[in-house]
């Protein structure tokens, strides 16, 4: 005898169709995620290193308002010398 054997009830394709939908999202979801971690890491690599720059700007210029104050200074320095010279003449 032949029998005739149902594939499969609605309600288990309903579940394998709706597990299947719910892992591909899943996954697109997942993959969109790791693009965009990998994009914040590169975002946050090239912050790192224009602050790093930034820092090294920050230190020339501290450097040479040093440099410009004392240079400054000793030409104060020189023209009070040269003016009491003149007054001394």
């Amino acid at each position: 005898m032949l029998e005739i054997y149902p594939i499969l009830p609605p309600f288990i394709v309903s579940i394998i169709i709706g597990a299947l939908i719910g892992g591909v999202i899943s996954w697109w979801i997942y993959n969109r995620q790791e693009k965009i971690s990998d994009a914040q890491d590169t975002v946050l690599s090239s912050i790192k290193k224009l602050q790093e720059k930034h820092e090294h700007v920050l230190e020339n210029v501290r450097k040479f308002e040093q440099t410009h104050d004392i240079i400054l200074n000793d030409i104060f320095t020189l023209e009070k010398k040269i003016d009491s010279l003149l007054e001394s003449k």
